[in-house]
């Protein structure tokens, strides 16, 4: 008797296993998208909350920004241009991360989706960004709406820098259920 209820047991346990596997699939999604980081002018979509001041002279314009925090709006388009198509935003923290001879950021942010297939769907990047290698590679933490549950990464270009001001490729890999 006991080993048919044991028997009966493994059965309810492999079709329970078969079902969850099944309704769990992983998805796949490719987003590519262009971040527009403005500090300066009359508009800035990055605005500097803390930090040493910038007038330090005689320092590595660099090494003098280390700890500066910078909270940020900016817009993600289809192209690089900033009158394509708004995509969504992204929308977070980033703080001058290194006290050496490097431009490197922490970065905190989210990237809402405003339109399309993604329309109110979100995924977080949490990592570090070392600005002056071609390509930098972050995480993808979580996300929200059809990215519930997101894993996955970021492999972000520079397409053009003026000063401080940028715009970045993304080409996003998201894992998600």
């Amino acid at each position: 008797m006991a080993t048919n209820n044991m028997q009966i047991f493994i059965l309810i346990a492999i079709l329970f296993v078969c079902n969850f596997s099944e309704a769990k699939k992983t998805k796949i999604v490719h987003v590519e998208f262009y971040m527009h980081d403005i500090v300066g002018g009359p508009n800035p979509s990055a605005v500097r909350v803390a930090g040493q001041s910038s007038n330090i002279t005689g320092l590595n314009p660099i090494t003098s920004m280390y700890g500066s925090v910078f909270v940020m709006d900016n817009a993600l388009t289809s192209t690089p241009s900033l009158n394509s198509t708004l995509m969504g935003r992204a929308q977070g923290i980033y703080v001058m991360a290194s006290q050496h001879n490097e431009f490197s950021l922490l970065m905190t942010l989210t990237y809402h989706f405003i339109q399309g297939s993604y329309n109110g769907s979100s995924f977080s990047v949490v990592g570090r960004n070392p600005v002056m290698n071609e390509t930098r590679e972050m995480p993808i933490v979580g996300g929200t709406g059809v990215f519930r549950m997101a894993r996955g990464y970021c492999l972000a270009k520079t397409y053009s820098m003026d000063q401080m001001d940028a715009v970045v490729g993304y080409n996003v890999t998201i894992f998600h259920y």
